[in-house]
């Protein structure tokens, strides 16, 4: 919470960063191989006022390509829309210091939850 009494701007990069970890590290399937953010762009919608219960996060493929992805995301209680959002991923290779390509399994595992029709991939976080 900022001095104005909402959630400051920035705490919502770190919700966004909590759901895409969640969504990209989870047991059954990862990116072992490591990816960066090289984008991220946020409309605020309303503000958010601190409280005691927890938003939601939902969380959907929006584009996939050789060397990148995007994800994008609503954070809302309900009808409420609090902010949009979307994230460019790289996939990188740190020992070699350089982006990469997705592999196979990377990209069947973010197609499961491309926004091919109304997100119906959408996972909630």
């Amino acid at each position: 919470m900022d001095a104005y009494g909402h959630v400051n701007n920035v705490v919502f990069l770190r919700y966004l960063e909590e759901a895409r970890i969640d969504f990209l590290f989870r047991p059954d399937k990862d990116f072992k191989q490591g990816s960066v953010v090289a984008r991220h762009e946020i409309d605020y919608k309303q503000q958010l006022v601190h409280r005691h219960h927890p938003v939601d996060i939902e969380l959907w493929v929006t584009e996939i390509r050789a060397a990148s992805f995007t994800l994008a995301y609503e954070v809302k209680d309900g009808d409420v829309v609090y902010v949009r959002a979307s994230t460019v991923i790289v996939p990188f290779d740190f020992e070699q210091q350089r982006p990469r390509r997705i592999t196979d399994e990377e990209r069947a595992f973010l197609k499961e939850y491309m926004d091919d029709a109304g997100r119906q991939g959408a996972v909630a976080a």
